[in-house]
């Protein structure tokens, strides 16, 4: 009989990484200081980047994450046999998507919701990074669906908040396309075990000509996440249907199914 196994992640080490990227994240509405502008010409196009604080913190707090994953990861039994930059990912964008709806919101009730909420989901994401670590674990399935939901929802949440900040398209696109692939990668890997490069490229790709699309379209914040996600997810799907072995017509079908879904959730949300 195989022994079963469930690790915890040290309580230390998981409450200071969580109270380092939280602690980020109120640094702008503690602390004042004069934002610089960046001003770049890019093959003839005008950007200007505003360097403020808030900003700032946002890569600062992805940046945390990702190492404070690393460091809660090597207290794990497995952590020697298994390389952990794979984990990294979706903590950062955890608090890459959480940093830029806070970003954008004024200093409201509603700011502080997302603050502790927020909270609780890097604290989920930890854990349950912890846990895919090992494949034997008994929390393993339930962790890694998990992370896939939150990942998707992570997106939708990004998606909207650069439509309602009102984002220019290249900063849209500078955005979206890593975070679309990295999502990708991220979920076919939990799902099949195996890193798919080329579909996450591929996914990421068609996912920024779409959002580049839409970026013109008069879409409400929430229908364009809707409208961005929708890709995301049906070629995610199906890549994902594909390497378990599903026949194609199957997988064509079940896509077409979920775009349908997709279109009526815009339609209705509208």
């Amino acid at each position: 009989m195989n022994e079963t196994q469930r690790h915890i992640p040290d309580a230390n080490r998981l409450s200071v990484l969580a109270a380092a990227v939280l602690l980020t994240y109120a640094l702008p509405r503690l602390l004042e200081i004069q934002s610089p502008i960046l001003n770049w010409n890019l093959l003839g196009l005008a950007i200007s980047i505003p360097l403020s604080l808030g900003l700032m913190t946002i890569f600062l707090a992805a940046v945390l994450s990702a190492a404070g994953t690393d460091w809660l990861l090597r207290s794990h039994p497995n952590f020697e046999s298994e390389i952990s930059l794979q984990h990294w990912l979706l903590p950062a964008l955890t608090s890459f998507a959480l940093g830029t709806l806070l970003f954008n919101l004024a200093d409201t009730p509603a700011w502080w919701g997302s603050f502790l909420i927020g909270g609780v989901l890097l604290l989920m994401v930890f854990v349950a990074e912890y846990i895919v670590l090992d494949s034997s674990d008994t929390r393993y399935t339930f962790a890694s669906a998990g992370l896939i939901a939150v990942s998707f929802s992570l997106f939708l949440v990004l998606s909207a908040a650069l439509s309602y900040a009102g984002a220019r398209l290249i900063l849209l696109l500078f955005v979206l396309f890593p975070a679309t692939g990295l999502v990708s990668l991220r979920a076919i890997h939990l799902r099949v075990g195996r890193w798919e490069w080329q579909w996450a490229v591929g996914i990421a790709l068609a996912c920024a000509q779409i959002a580049a699309a839409l970026h013109y379209w008069p879409l409400s914040p929430v229908q364009h996440g809707l409208a961005s996600l929708a890709p995301l997810y049906i070629l995610t799907g199906l890549a994902i249907n594909l390497g378990d072995g599903m026949p194609l017509r199957r997988a064509l079908l079940e896509a077409g199914i979920y775009l349908a879904l997709f279109c009526l959730a815009v339609l209705f949300v509208g």
